[in-house]
């Protein structure tokens, strides 16, 4: 059964007064009882707090265990939980906490309450979620109103006699460690795709994985097979998000070793910056953008005698290959066949083209402006097959022509991706539509052919440039009219969802582009309304900031921010 795992990352950066325990807090105790901040959304009962008990001291972490759901169970039931709690607890503390601390860096330690220990509160989570870890706690309550105060993480209780519960908690205690070493001492936040990326390759790194029949690599394989198109910066917290997202870090550290996923952790960079930093630092002549596109042609071909760039070296994933969409060209009886492919940033496609008959001309355009890189692979009818660049012209356009393609080749894979932007969009992916047209010259003037086709090609994109700015204007018009019922008595931060961030949204678009410069309603709490958030705090910091003794913005939503934003929405 597939798991996921929602992240909160925090706003901006703690301020150096934050950076030290505020107080003494004396060691938990075997056998107390505690309530507990959890996220309702994971809740199975849609709760936000739950009391437990602590079950297990071990090294490095308190073990806690929700009492109304220890309570529910059978004596041999608890007799089970409290066996495989222990295994749990010895693997913490004598696998998962040195070696991943070794590799990626250490948490706050003692951090927020003063002591050593993590908290790892086993509750009753919503099926289909394996666990979560949440920034707040790590704030003081003056702050976070719903914070722990503690170094905190969460693990579905359900799952506490899977063999995978290991890679969940490995998982978790790295978003830990990232919040660390990126949020807290550089006060700067990972992009939440690279974030994951690690989190996701944890359980390699202690060798969860080594056996793959059940392993938390086998999910995350069968999870890219069913969504192999998934753009790996787009962060839906989906099945298909993971998988993809699984599939190219490991060929990342195929190629590159793990230090590019634990140096890349330690700097004062994010997301794409921060791995190419790495690449420059060592040399290497590739960035970012073009292990992408290799990516891209490895997980179609697999074939190491085609170049080490162009598979896997692992056994299990060397059998992975994508199914590409067939193409069927033209014959003689369909002279020409225009087709139109909506694409995302940061995604695989793979288009192959078979059949025609005479000669062939391939044409391939998409928006201008866009980076986009273009290979193909070229099959011959002896089975032989090479991959070749196809450039494009300033206007992101291609042509490639085949005076016998039918006799001479066996197909032609084409395989586009699109390289921008760097920095992940705030909500969603944007599209782009790709298009391919063929032609055969069989029974036509092929001079003629050419240029109705060229017309017609830039018709079309003048079509689409046309409705698209059209898009834009109107989503733009209805942002600005959203009018909000919900009341703002909930505190919100970086990678929140819902109705309630878009009723936020919506007023800081109402206090002018000084605050919020691109007005967008999704929803969705990304970087851009953090930045819109900040400038707000910035511009009212006598009623926001300087009554909590704050001196910079931090970016997140709290009680005072909310105070400020109803009395200037009545």
């Amino acid at each position: 059964m597939f798991s996921t795992s929602r992240k909160f990352l925090l706003a901006g950066f703690l301020l150096a007064a934050l950076a030290m325990p505020l107080f003494s807090v004396k060691a938990d105790s075997l056998g107390q009882s505690h309530v507990f901040f959890v996220d309702k959304s994971f809740d199975d009962q849609d709760r936000s707090q739950v009391t437990a008990s602590l079950k297990i001291v071990a090294n490095n972490g308190y073990f806690y265990v929700e009492d109304s759901w220890y309570n529910s169970l059978t004596a041999q039931q608890k007799t089970a939980v409290d066996n495989d709690l222990q295994k749990l607890a010895n693997e913490f503390d004598n696998t998962i906490y040195p070696r991943l601390t070794t590799a990626y860096g250490s948490e706050w330690r003692p951090g927020i309450d003063n002591d050593n220990k993590l908290t790892i509160l086993l509750h009753d989570i919503k099926k289909g979620a394996a666990g979560y870890f949440r920034t707040q706690d790590e704030s003081p309550q003056i702050q976070s109103a719903d914070s722990n105060e503690r170094e905190m993480l969460f693990l579905n209780a359900n799952g506490l006699s899977s063999n995978l519960i290991k890679s969940y908690l490995a998982h978790e205690f790295s978003h830990l460690i990232t919040y660390n070493q990126k949020d807290r001492l550089r006060g700067i936040t990972e992009d939440v795709w690279l974030n994951e990326a690690r989190a996701d390759y944890a359980p390699t790194i202690l060798g969860y994985n080594d056996v793959y029949q059940g392993s938390y690599l086998e999910q995350r394989v069968k999870g890219f097979i069913n969504n192999s198109r998934d753009p790996i910066m787009e962060w839906l917290n989906t099945e298909g998000d993971y998988g993809a997202l699984d599939i190219f870090t490991y060929y990342l550290v195929e190629r590159y070793g793990v230090d590019i996923l634990a140096e890349s952790l330690k700097t004062n960079l994010v997301g794409v910056d921060s791995l190419n930093s790495f690449l420059r630092k060592y040399g290497y002549s590739k960035t970012f953008s073009q292990i992408f596109s290799d990516w891209s042609l490895a997980i179609y071909l697999n074939d190491c005698s085609l170049g080490m760039d162009y598979c896997f070296t692992r056994p299990e994933l060397k059998a992975v290959k994508v199914a590409p969409f067939f193409i069927l060209a033209p014959s003689a009886s369909l002279t020409k066949l225009g087709l139109v492919y909506q694409e995302k940033p940061w995604a695989g496609y793979w288009y192959r083209i078979m059949g025609g008959q005479g000669k062939l001309d391939l044409k391939l355009a998409v928006e201008a402006g866009v980076a986009l890189k273009v290979f193909y692979v070229l099959c011959a009818q002896t089975g032989a097959c090479w991959v070749e660049n196809l450039p494009l012209n300033v206007n992101n356009q291609a042509e490639i022509i085949f005076d016998n393609f039918s006799s001479d080749y066996a197909s032609l894979t084409l395989i586009p991706t699109i390289l921008w932007p760097l920095t992940p969009p705030e909500d969603f992916s944007p599209v782009y539509n790709l298009s391919i047209n063929l032609q055969n010259f069989s029974s036509q003037d092929e001079a003629t052919r050419v240029e109705q086709l060229q017309k017609q090609l830039n018709e079309l994109l003048q079509k689409i440039a046309q409705v698209k700015a059209l898009l834009e204007k109107l989503n733009n018009q209805q942002a600005l009219k959203i009018t909000c019922q919900i009341s703002f008595d909930k505190s919100m931060a970086l990678g929140d969802k819902g109705d309630n961030i878009k009723c936020l949204q919506a007023f800081l678009a109402a206090q002018g582009s000084d605050i919020y410069p691109s007005g967008a309603v999704s929803g969705f709490y990304g970087s851009l309304t953090q930045q819109a958030v900040i400038r707000f705090q910035a511009k009212y910091a006598s009623e926001i900031l300087t009554p909590l003794g704050l001196t910079a913005p931090t970016g997140r939503v709290g009680l005072a921010t909310l105070a400020k934003i109803k009395s200037l929405s009545k």
